[in-house]
C-alpha cells in the first residue's frame, strides 16, 4: 500500500469534519455529540476487546516503552527549559510549553495511520503506550506549574474512558477471561466506528481553533513535535534494536501532531493558551505531509 492511499482516506474523512463544522451544517452541539460516542463508546470499546485477545507474552517489551517515553520526557523537560531560559516567565509558567512539544495525538491520529499502514496486529504495541501517555506529561505540567492536587490527578486519570477501558481489557486478559460470543459480536459493532468518528472529530475540532500570534513559539513547538520528537525516537528504537514494526509504532505515535487536550491543559492552567491552540492547528495541518514523510523512512 503506498503512502498516498494510507494517508488520502485518513484525510478524506477529518476533511469531511472540518467541512461540516466550517459549513455550521454541524452545529457545536452536534459535534460534541459525535465526539462523547467517539470517546465514551466507541474508543473504549475497541480498547477493551483489543487488549482482551491481544497475546501480552509476545506483546510486552519493555525496550518499545523505553524507545518512546525516554525521548518524550527529553523533550518535555528540554523544551521547558529553553522556554524558561529564553522567554520572560518562569518555570513554572513555561511548564504546559513543554507539553506543546512532547504530547502526541496519539488516538486521533497515530492510531489511525498506524491501523492503515500496518493492520489491527499492531494495536497491541499501541495501546501498551496510550495509558501511560497521558498520565505521565499532564502529571509533569500539573506537577511543575504547582497546579492541582495530586489525589484529584490521579482520580481523573483513573476514570479516563481510554485508561479504565485499556486496564479493564487488560485485567480481564491476564485472568484469562473470554466475552459470550453475543457480547463480543456487540462489542465489535460498537469498536467498527471508533476511527472515522474520532478523524470526523479530530477535522470538526480545527476549525474551532485558530493560528494567532506567538508565531515563532507555534512554528517551534510544531517542529518540535513533528520533526524531533520522531527523530529521538527512531534513533533510540534503532540503538535499543527493536524490530522494525516496533520502531514503527512508536516513530509514529511520536509524530502524530499535538494532541487538542494540550491546548485544554493550558487553559486549566491559564498558560500559554494561544501559542498551544495555534500548535495545534499548525501542527495538524503540517502533520499530512511529515508523517508521509516518517512513513516514507520506514519503510
Amino acid at each position: 500500500m503506498s503512502i498516498v492511499e494510507i494517508i488520502l482516506p485518513l484525510l478524506l474523512v477529518a476533511a469531511c469534519g472540518y467541512g461540516a463544522s466550517r459549513s455550521r451544517w454541524f452545529s457545536a452541539e452536534m459535534v460534541k455529540g459525535v465526539s462523547v460516542l467517539a470517546f465514551y463508546i466507541c474508543i473504549p470499546a475497541l480498547l477493551f476487546s483489543a487488549m482482551l485477545k491481544v497475546p501480552l507474552e509476545s506483546s510486552l517489551n519493555p525496550a518499545v516503552l523505553m524507545a518512546f517515553y525516554l525521548p518524550v520526557v527529553s523533550v518535555f523537560l528540554v523544551t521547558l527549559a529553553v522556554a524558561a531560559l529564553i522567554g520572560t516567565r518562569g518555570v513554572k509558567q513555561s511548564a504546559v510549553l513543554g507539553l506543546g512539544g512532547s504530547y502526541s495525538n496519539t488516538l486521533l491520529v497515530g492510531l489511525p495511520v498506524i491501523i492503515a499502514a500496518y493492520g489491527e496486529a499492531q494495536m497491541a504495541n499501541v495501546f501498551l503506550i496510550i495509558p501511560f501517555h497521558s498520565a505521565v506529561l499532564f502529571g509533569l505540567t500539573f506537577v511543575i506549574s504547582g497546579f492541582g492536587k495530586p489525589l484529584e490527578l490521579i482520580k481523573s486519570l483513573v476514570f479516563n474512558p481510554v485508561v479504565s477501558s485499556i486496564g479493564l481489557g487488560l485485567l480481564g486478559n491476564v485472568l484469562g477471561l473470554s466475552l459470550p460470543v453475543t457480547l463480543d459480536a456487540a462489542l465489535e459493532m460498537l469498536a467498527k466506528p471508533a476511527i472515522p468518528c474520532a478523524l470526523f472529530v479530530l477535522g470538526a475540532n480545527l476549525n474551532q481553533y485558530r493560528l494567532s500570534g506567538a508565531m515563532t513559539s507555534v512554528v517551534s513547538l510544531s517542529m518540535v513535535k513533528l520533526m524531533l520528537l520522531p527523530a529521538m525516537v527512531y534513533w533510540l528504537g534503532s540503538s535499543l534494536e527493536l524490530s522494525s514494526l516496533e520502531r514503527a509504532v512508536t516513530v509514529l505515535l511520536a509524530a502524530s501532531p499535538l494532541g487538542v487536550n494540550a491546548y485544554l491543559i493550558a487553559v486549566q492552567v491559564k498558560q500559554h493558551e494561544k501559542e498551544i491552540a495555534g500548535a495545534v492547528v499548525l501542527s495538524s495541518t503540517l502533520a499530512v505531509v511529515s508523517v508521509s514523510f516518517w512513513l516514507w523512512v520506514l519503510t
